[in-house]
């Protein structure tokens, strides 16, 4: 079982061909309602690969978190431990495309109600997950309470330090790997002067690098895995396939390098197609 702890959010995306100025008013091509948030996405990506993934968390008693919540039955999501919290709106993004690239802002909604006594209520599932990712879209200090219930249990974590923040010491022995992209991995060593603690998380460290792919060093080398050439349509959501993806392989048994080259895969057909999850691969997909 895998088990997903984050954000839930409805994407409201719009094509443009013109990427407008500051107090610029322009006409869009088309727009788009999508599923999406980093957590949501996560559980998709694996979903569509075959795992058995359980959801965890919140979503508003409105338009968005109905749709959602049948959204994730049709994809084979448990949802039991989705709440639908009344009076609260379900989080959304408003995504921008233009020329293959996006801009986002998000607005949490009912994804801020997620506290540590809210993972305190779910810590059996946490212990009964065979790996567990995390992202930074909820607060967190429940993201903290949810790396000390997966410790203790020794559940391995992914943990997506995306929106980026700062990642404190005592977080770093409890989690197996974290999946930051270039930039976000350049700001994460640059705050550890200890060079102990630099050198455990670079060994920790799955970094994406788009396209041209990933690594992740080993015994102090780096590893490099690169991409494959795709056309990209839309890249929203290919990190959170990479990070599905990895947790997917890697709960089958497989290596890192080995677990690294089939999210690499995974990633690349997901910007094929417009969409954080509609544009997620099955295993069919990657095989062929």
């Amino acid at each position: 079982m895998l088990t997903v702890i984050g954000s839930i959010n409805m994407d409201l995306v719009t094509l443009t061909n013109i990427n407008p100025s500051m107090g610029e008013t322009v006409m869009g091509e088309s727009f788009l309602t999508i599923p999406g948030g980093k957590g949501a996405n996560q559980a998709v990506a694996a979903a569509k690969l075959g795992a058995d993934v359980k959801m965890i968390g919140k979503v508003g008693d409105d338009l968005f978190g109905k749709e959602y919540m049948e959204y994730f039955q049709r994809q084979n999501i448990n949802v039991e431990k989705i709440s639908v919290e009344k009076g609260e709106k379900t989080g959304i993004a408003s995504i921008t495309v233009y020329q293959n690239d996006n801009k986002i802002i998000v607005v949490p909604g009912a994804n801020h109600l997620i506290t540590p006594e809210v993972i305190d209520s779910y810590k059996e599932d946490i212990l009964q997950s065979s790996w567990l990712l995390l992202q930074l879209e909820i607060p967190l200090a429940a993201v903290e309470r949810a790396l000390e219930i997966a410790k203790s249990g020794n559940v391995k974590v992914i943990l997506n330090p995306a929106p980026f923040h700062h990642i404190p010491e005592h977080w770093l022995e409890k989690i197996t790997y974290l999946t930051p992209n270039e930039y976000e991995a350049e700001q994460l060593l640059n705050v550890y002067s200890n060079e102990q603690i630099a050198n455990m998380v670079r060994e920790k460290l799955v970094i994406t690098k788009g396209d041209e792919g990933a690594e992740f060093f080993n015994e102090g080398k780096i590893v490099h895995i690169p991409a494959m050439k795709v056309e990209a349509v839309d890249t929203t959501g290919a990190g959170d396939t990479f990070n599905g993806a990895l947790a997917v392989a890697l709960s089958e048994g497989n290596t890192l390098e080995q677990a690294v080259a089939f999210a690499i895969k995974a990633a690349g057909i997901s910007v094929t197609k417009l969409g954080a999850q509609s544009g997620m691969p099955t295993r069919e997909e990657i095989s062929e």
